[in-house]
């Protein structure tokens, strides 16, 4: 359960990286670092909902 929680907090931190990517990518017009966010960015947040899916479905009592 430990490492759930330090995977999670690491997915909150990539999520908020590739915000503060987009962001400066849309303000300096470098398209690539946008497109690159986007994709990893929506990976990841895949990535978190399955992770709080299993502890939903982990913590459920029978």
């Amino acid at each position: 359960m430990v490492l759930k929680f330090i995977l999670n907090i690491l997915y909150n931190l990539c999520i908020i990286i590739c915000v503060v990517v987009i962001w400066s990518g849309f303000k300096n017009h470098n398209w690539a670092y946008v497109a690159g966010a986007t994709f990893i960015g929506a990976m990841i947040i895949i990535f978190k909902l399955r992770l709080i899916k299993d502890v939903k479905n982990m913590t459920k009592k029978p």
